[in-house]
């Protein structure tokens, strides 16, 4: 069953950006998410880092995910 609400490794509440980054880095059919925390641990990255490229895919227009 999807679960578009809460993250499945720390059980926080998901935004649409934990969504459309957990589906542009890990995977586009994706229906269970982590939260940017949680999933910038998962790739060895930081919280930081994931909020650039979030900020970056919703400048450049290029991705349906971040509109």
């Amino acid at each position: 069953m999807a679960n578009y609400k809460t993250c499945m490794e720390c059980g926080n509440e998901l935004l649409a950006d934990d969504i459309a980054i957990h589906r542009k880095l890990v995977n586009r059919n994706a229906d269970e998410f982590f939260c940017i925390g949680c999933l910038a641990e998962k790739l060895g990255s930081s919280r930081e880092r994931i909020e650039e490229l979030i900020a970056y895919y919703r400048a450049t227009g290029k991705c349906t995910l971040f509109v």
